[in-house]
C-alpha cells in the first residue's frame, strides 16, 4: 500500500493506493468507520501511524473495498505529513562520495567517514508537498541547494531500540528534499538555520508501507533540476542503515508515531560543483526513489 495526502473542501485527506501502478486513491478519511473512538479517521500518514497495526488493517479493508475511489490525476497533494509534530530529524554526511565532494569543495583533501551518525534538524514550518513552490529567498541566500534523501515514518515508537528491533519501528518510507541555504549553514556554524528555511522541506508525494518495499537499502535515487541529471545513486550507498540511524537516535530520546527521519544525500550537489551551482528562479527539481515515486518542485522568488 502506498499513502498520500490531498486537498478537499473539508481539509485534508488521507488517501490509499492499494498498488503502486494505481491511477486513483480510495478517500480513507471519508470511508473510516466511525463506530469506534479508539480509532478515529485519520487525515494525514502520522496520524494512521499513531493507530497503529490496528489502523492499518482499516486501511487495507477500505483500500480492498474501494468504496470512495478519486483519480490522482485530478487531485491536489499535499506532503503526506503536511505539519510534522516535531521537527523532521536529519542524518548529515550519509554518503561516501558526498563526503569527498565537501570535502574538496571546502579545500580539504581527506575522504575520512565519519564515527558516528551525525545528526540535525528542520523546522516543521519548512515542510511543504508536491508541486507547491520552493521559495528562492533571495535577499537571505546567494547559494540555495537541493539534497535527495530517502526519508524514514516512524511507526512505532520507542526509546532505546535496538538494531535488532528497529526495522519494526518502521512505518513507511517516502521522499525528502532537504534544500539548504549552504552561505547561512557556514555563516551560522551550524546546521539549522541554513537547512529551515520555510519552504526547503519538500515531501512526498507518498508514503510506500514498509510491507511493500522489501529493501530499502536497495533503490535508486536521482535528482534532476531543468532535466538535467544531478544526483544519481543507490541507498545501497548509505553508510548508516536504517537500523543503525533509528538506533543510535532513539538512545535516550523517545521516536514517536509520524516522526520523520531523512537519511541523507548522495554526490552531485550544487555547491560541490566547479563552479557551485545555485537554485535559481524558474529553476524545476524533481526527485525520484524507486519504488517510491517522484516528488517536483519550482524554485521562485516570492518576496
Amino acid at each position: 500500500m502506498r499513502f498520500c495526502v490531498f486537498e478537499t473542501a473539508a481539509g485534508p485527506h488521507l488517501g490509499c493506493a492499494p498498488d503502486v501502478h494505481d491511477e486513483y486513491v480510495v478517500d480513507l478519511t471519508s470511508d473510516w468507520p466511525r463506530d469506534d473512538s479508539r480509532l478515529p479517521p485519520p487525515a494525514d500518514v502520522a496520524e494512521l501511524a499513531i493507530l497503529g497495526d490496528a489502523g492499518i488493517e482499516v486501511a487495507r479493508t477500505l483500500a480492498r473495498a474501494g468504496k470512495t475511489k478519486l483519480e490522482i490525476a485530478h487531485l491536489s497533494l499535499l506532503a503526506p505529513v503536511p505539519r510534522p509534530r516535531r521537527n523532521v530529524f536529519c542524518v548529515g554526511r550519509n554518503y561516501r562520495e558526498h563526503i569527498i565532494e565537501g570535502n574538496a569543495a571546502r579545500g580539504l583533501d581527506t575522504a575520512e567517514l565519519p564515527k558516528f551518525i551525525q545528526l540535525f534538524t528542520k523546522a516543521t514550518s519548512a515542510v511543504i508537498g508536491p508541486g507547491a513552490t520552493i521559495p528562492l529567498h533571495a535577499g537571505l541566500t546567494r547559494l540555495l541547494d537541493y539534497e535527495a534523501e530517502l526519508a524514514i515514518v516512524i511507526g512505532r515508537g520507542g526509546c532505546d531500540i535496538s538494531e535488532a528491533d528497529a526495522m519494526s519501528a518502521v512505518f513507511g518510507y517516502t521522499i525528502v528534499n532537504d534544500v539548504t541555504a549552504r552561505d547561512l549553514q557556514r555563516r551560522h556554524d551550524q546546521w539549522f538555520k541554513g537547512k529551515s528555511l520555510d519552504g526547503s522541506c519538500p515531501m512526498g508525494p507518498w508514503v510506500v508501507h514498509k510491507s511493500a518495499l522489501a529493501d530499502p537499502h536497495a533503490l535508486s535515487i536521482r535528482l534532476w533540476v531543468n532535466g538535467e541529471l544531478r544526483q544519481n545513486s543507490n541507498t545501497s550507498q548509505m553508510i548508516f542503515k536504517v537500523p543503525n540511524i533509528i538506533a543510535d537516535l532513539s538512545a535516550g530520546l523517545t521516536l514517536e508515531a509520524g516522526d520523520v527521519i531523512a537519511t541523507g544525500t548522495p554526490s552531485g550537489v550544487g555547491y560541490a560543483m566547479k563552479p557551485p551551482c545555485a537554485l535559481q528562479e524558474g529553476d524545476v527539481v524533481a526527485v525520484e526513489i524507486e519504488g517510491i515515486g517522484r516528488l517536483e518542485n519550482v524554485v521562485r522568488d516570492v518576496r
